[in-house]
C-alpha cells in the first residue's frame, strides 16, 4: 500500500487533507495515520503512529468490554449504546432511561455533564419542545449508565465510579492495555468526565483488530457484534459511523472527538488516524481516502463540500 505527498517536513506530520475554495488551497490539515494488514503488520504509516494520543470516544468499545468483564450482562442495542457517542435522538434517550430503570438507577446518578443532543437536527426539535440540557441527552450517557450499572452489580461505590482508582476504571485500564498491546501512557479526563487512557494510533488499530477477530461469545466480540448489528445506537441516523457500518458488512467503526477515527474489517485489517489540529471537517475525506487504499468502497461517504453563497465552490480533499 502506498500514498503520495506524505513526507514529514521539519518534524511536522504530513498534510492529510486540504481545503480548496474556488480552486485555491486556503487551509491544510496535518495528521498521522496507520493501516494494519490482515496479519496485524503495519501496511501503511503516515506521520507518527507510535507516540500516544488520547483516542477520546474511539476508546468506548474497550470501555464497553470492561463493563462486560465486570459481569454486566448487556446485549443488542443496550450494549451498542454502552459503546456509543449517540446523537441524543429520542430513541437514544428512551433507551438510556430504560437502562437506568432496569438497573434500579436514576438519571441524577449519572456524572456526565448535562448537554443538548449532539445531532443538530435533533437539537432544534429538542429545544423547540422546551427541553433543556440534560444528562440523558449527553452523547456519553449510555456509557455512563453501563458503568454505573456494572458498579452497582459488583457492589462497588457509585458516587466515585469515574475515579481512575475505582475498581471498574482499573479494570478498564487493564482491558485497554491488553487489547492495544501496550502500556497506557497517560490517564486524563474525557469531555464526559470519565478517565481517558492514552495509547498510540498503532495500539488503537490493534485493539479494533482484536474486537473483530475475538472468539464468539467473548466480551470483545459481543461488543463488536452489537455495534455492527445496531449502528444507529452507536451514533445516530445521520452519522458517518452508522452509514459506514451499514454499508460495509462486518466493518467496525468508532470516531472520537478531536478528529480521531478507528475502524476494523472482519478479515483483521484495521485503520486508525488523528488529524493533528482536531478539525472534524477533515475526518470524512481522510477516512474515505484511507478506505479507498484498503479497497473498501465508500460511494459518496466522506465527501465534504466547501460552500460559498450557499452553493458548492470547492471541497475538502485528502492528499495522500
Amino acid at each position: 500500500m502506498t500514498a503520495e505527498g506524505t513526507d514529514i517536513v521539519d518534524g511536522a506530520p504530513p498534510v492529510l487533507a486540504e481545503v480548496v475554495r474556488s480552486g485555491f488551497v486556503e487551509s491544510r490539515h496535518r495528521g498521522s495515520l496507520v493501516v494494519l494488514a490482515a496479519d496485524g503488520s503495519v501496511d501503511l504509516a503516515l506521520g507518527d503512529v507510535t507516540t500516544p494520543v488520547f483516542p477520546r470516544s474511539s476508546n468506548k468499545p474497550m470501555q464497553a468490554a470492561g463493563v462486560l468483564r465486570a459481569g454486566l450482562d448487556l446485549s443488542g442495542e443496550r450494549l451498542a449504546i454502552a459503546a456509543a457517542s449517540h446523537s441524543g435522538e429520542l430513541f437514544h434517550r428512551d433507551l438510556v432511561r430504560r437502562l437506568l430503570s432496569e438497573h434500579g438507577l436514576e438519571a441524577g446518578q449519572l456524572q456526565c455533564p448535562a448537554d443538548l443532543p449532539l445531532d443538530p437536527v435533533e437539537q432544534e426539535t429538542y429545544l423547540a419542545s422546551g427541553a433543556v440540557r440534560d444528562r440523558v441527552a449527553m452523547n456519553c450517557s449510555g456509557k455512563h449508565t453501563a458503568m454505573l450499572a456494572a458498579a452497582a452489580l459488583r457492589g462497588w461505590p457509585l458516587d466515585s465510579y469515574l475515579d481512575p482508582d475505582h475498581p471498574l476504571q482499573r479494570l478498564i485500564h487493564r482491558v485497554v492495555e491488553e487489547l492495544s498491546g501496550e502500556r497506557v501512557a497517560a490517564v486524563g479526563t474525557d469531555g464526559c468526565g470519565a478517565p481517558l487512557m492514552a495509547i498510540s494510533l498503532t495500539g488503537l488499530a490493534r485493539a479494533f483488530r482484536f474486537f473483530v477477530l475475538a472468539a464468539p461469545g467473548s466480551a470483545e466480540r459481543r461488543v463488536a457484534d452489537a455495534m455492527r448489528a445496531h449502528p444507529e445506537y452507536v451514533a445516530g441516523t445521520r452519522r458517518p459511523d452508522t452509514w459506514l457500518m451499514r454499508a460495509v458488512p462486518g466493518l467496525l467503526s468508532k470516531m472520537g472527538a478531536e478528529a480521531v477515527q478507528a475502524i476494523a474489517l472482519p478479515d483483521g485489517r484495521a485503520l486508525a488516524f488523528k488529524v493533528e489540529d482536531g478539525a472534524g471537517r477533515a475526518l470524512g475525506p481522510v477516512l474515505r481516502r484511507a478506505l479507498d487504499l484498503m479497497d473498501v468502497p465508500t460511494g459518496e461517504l466522506g465527501r465534504a463540500a466547501v460552500l460559498g453563497g450557499g452553493r458548492e465552490v470547492g471541497e475538502i480533499r485528502a492528499v495522500f
